[in-house]
């Protein structure tokens, strides 16, 4: 399978809900440029309230894990369908269909959780908003900065 995935993970606390801290965390981009050209590619680019969003990436030849997205070849589709974190909530009832990309499409996969205790900061709540961007086959890698093919939100409201 030829696969080039972005996963933009950004994680915050109560902190960072408002003021200026929220707007550096809402500022961050949802897309990088890729540090390589090929396929199979991982580029993990994570950005935390703790490092004042400052980005660190790393880079894998490979695809991306079966725990975090459901990849099928269909003839010559590509289907994508984005696993959510089971560990973290909100739990998702209904969830959007899987995405078939032909050859050369991607998609812009956004997704957001909540979760008690995980932070060095106590039980206060920590959230997180995951963006996976991903493309079948070959793409330039300057392809995350632009429009997607396809856009799926599964955003929710975080309490």
């Amino acid at each position: 399978m030829e696969v080039v995935a972005q996963w933009v993970h950004t994680s915050w606390t109560k902190r960072s809900c408002g003021g200026d801290a929220a707007a550096r965390r809402n500022a961050v981009p949802i897309g990088f440029l890729l540090p390589a050209a090929g396929a199979p590619l991982v580029h993990e680019v994570l950005m935390h309230e703790h490092g004042d969003f400052r980005p660190h990436d790393q880079t894998r030849a490979e695809l991306p894990a079966a725990d975090d997205v459901d990849l099928r070849q269909v003839d010559r589709w590509l289907r994508v369908q984005l696993v959510p974190n089971l560990r973290m909530m909100p739990r998702r009832k209904q969830r959007p269909p899987a995405i078939y990309l032909h050859p050369g499409e991607w998609v812009r996969w956004r997704i957001n959780y909540r979760s008690s205790g995980t932070c060095s900061c106590g039980q206060d709540w920590s959230y997180r908003l995951d963006t996976l961007s991903l493309g079948h086959g070959w793409i330039a890698t300057d392809t995350f900065l632009t429009q997607p093919t396809y856009v799926v939100d599964e955003r929710a409201v975080l309490r």
